[in-house]
């Protein structure tokens, strides 16, 4: 289901914060240079999956995330940029975490090998 701004800003002139993650595709509809970079490959009543690719030189546009669990399938360098700055972080297959969700962030394969992970997210 997409998420639309109508639906996703709430602010009062007394607030100085507003919520605005919603506004932002989530990480199956994000992509990179208008081509899809993550694929639906399961999807029942408790979870979602994703499996997501990345070439080298290849990102994920901005995005928000739910809570989720993450697994490597393949590794590889990449940098992500969100609210705290930006790092470099090596992937390696096999590895995981988990994630009580994102605001926004942004990935990009900055190595010489593809990466690929699956996202398993909880529905509640």
């Amino acid at each position: 289901m997409k998420k639309t701004l109508s639906t996703a800003i709430a602010c009062t002139p007394f607030l100085i914060a507003c919520e605005t993650s919603r506004v932002l595709p989530d990480p199956l509809e994000a992509g990179w240079q208008d081509k899809p970079v993550c694929e639906h490959i399961h999807e029942d009543t408790q979870h979602r999956i994703l499996r997501c690719t990345f070439q080298p030189n290849t990102g994920h546009e901005r995005h928000y995330h739910d809570p989720n669990f993450g697994y490597v399938l393949e590794g590889g360098r990449a940098r992500l940029t969100d609210e705290s700055g930006v790092r470099d972080v090596q992937l390696t297959q096999g590895s995981s975490y988990t994630s009580s969700g994102i605001v926004w962030h942004e990935m990009m394969n900055i190595g010489d090998t593809t990466i690929v992970y699956l996202i398993v997210e909880p529905k509640s």
